[in-house]
């Protein structure tokens, strides 16, 4: 099933705000999303949140692409209360490429980026406090990235923590 176009009225407001820095407006499955410029990813969450009422940052994620020029896909999830919608932003990021934080316009971003700095090796620019979450900060490598061995990963760090043998 393939994604189809999305256009309404917000549609139409964000790609006259934002040009060119918009590549895309799309739905699937009944879930819109949009692609941009990651340069344009801040003014995008702030004029979302401001003018059209997507008040909450539901989640922050990222997937990694190996394959691709522009590596990563960094994917923010927003909601309004007050029109009960979701929305998805999507951004391309290249290898060691910092997307701005969002933390100022969202205090939940905080954790969530640290989380896809921890997992994913994106550094968020502008982030304060932008420090491993989930993993000891003496950890080597990002475990999510698709070239990743997270059980070699695992086994070297009980081997040189633990002093034992992973039971994996």
């Amino acid at each position: 099933m393939a994604a189809e176009p999305w256009e309404d009225e917000l549609t139409r407001a964000l790609a006259q705000q934002f040009d060119n820095r918009i590549e895309r407006f799309a739905t699937y499955v009944g879930q819109n999303f949009l692609a941009a410029d990651c340069a344009a990813v801040y003014d995008i969450v702030e004029a979302l949140r401001d003018k059209w009422q997507f008040d909450y940052l539901v989640d922050l994620t990222a997937v990694d692409f190996p394959n691709r020029p522009k590596r990563f896909e960094v994917v923010y999830i927003l909601y309004s209360y007050a029109r009960n919608e979701r929305i998805r932003l999507k951004c391309a990021v290249a290898e060691g490429e910092r997307p701005r934080s969002v933390v100022a316009l969202h205090a939940t971003a905080d954790w969530l980026e640290r989380e896809v700095y921890d997992m994913f090796g994106i550094e968020f620019a502008r982030h304060p406090d932008l420090r491993r979450l989930l993993l000891p900060e003496d950890w080597q490598g990002f475990p999510l990235r698709r070239d990743t061995n997270i059980l070699a990963m695992d086994n070297q760090w009980v081997r040189e923590n633990l002093g034992i043998e992973s039971g994996q």
